[in-house]
């Protein structure tokens, strides 16, 4: 008796390691498949986060600008961004209009220091100087240059690299900057609805002048 007891556990146990052994294989086999269809998501959030800038170098010449130039300063990177708002779509858009100024160019900026806090320059090109300008605005006149432009397409804090690009560009053919460099905002970072468009579809250009 106490033999066929012995041999039904046996049994029992085999069976339970059997089935137990099934399910785990099922569940591995469950948890390779579905690590297979999660893997295209990984990959494609990888390339995401890891997408450069978009950068085409220019060799060319400047034109001739009259610029009306609003100074200001700034604690944080965001700051910057909604006092740039302010300055381009109210302060010289309103000095613009009430001179009868027309504008004949993209929205410029000279950026003094790339820490906090941050100085910097904005502008707008006119077609002619204003007879009066208030209290904190100038007139910028820029000549006939050679320059190197860098059509950057992609996120703002990945601007630096196309300053290094341009600095690589000047350090191989032996030329030397000129001047302070300025950024031109080809494309409104904003849609129609004020909403931000795709980065990697607006257009800012470095400009570095050499000699």
């Amino acid at each position: 008796m106490k033999k066929h007891r012995y041999l039904l556990q046996v049994l029992l146990c085999s069976m339970l390691l059997i089935i137990f052994s099934c399910n785990s294989n099922q569940t591995e086999k469950k948890a390779a498949e579905a690590s297979k269809k999660d893997v295209p998501k990984i990959a494609e959030k990888l390339i995401e986060t890891k997408r450069g800038p978009v950068i085409n170098i220019a060799d060319t010449l400047s034109l001739k600008r009259i610029v009306l130039i609003m100074k200001d300063s700034a604690a944080t990177k965001e700051r910057v961004s909604m006092k740039l708002s302010a300055i381009y779509g109210a302060k010289l858009a309103g000095i613009i209009r009430k001179n009868n100024l027309k504008s004949t160019g993209s929205p410029m900026a000279w950026y003094k220091s790339e820490k906090a806090p941050y100085f910097f320059e904005a502008g707008i090109p006119i077609d002619k100087k204003p007879s009066k300008l208030p209290k904190g605005m100038f007139i910028k006149e820029m000549g006939i240059d050679s320059i190197v432009v860098a059509h950057f397409y992609g996120p703002n804090e990945l601007v630096p690299t196309a300053y290094d690009a341009l600095t690589e560009w000047l350090k191989d053919r032996k030329k030397m900057i000129k001047g302070a460099p300025y950024e031109v905002y080809v494309d409104d970072p904003l849609d129609v609805d004020g909403k931000p468009k795709d980065p990697y579809k607006v257009r800012t250009d470095i400009v570095f002048a050499w000699k």
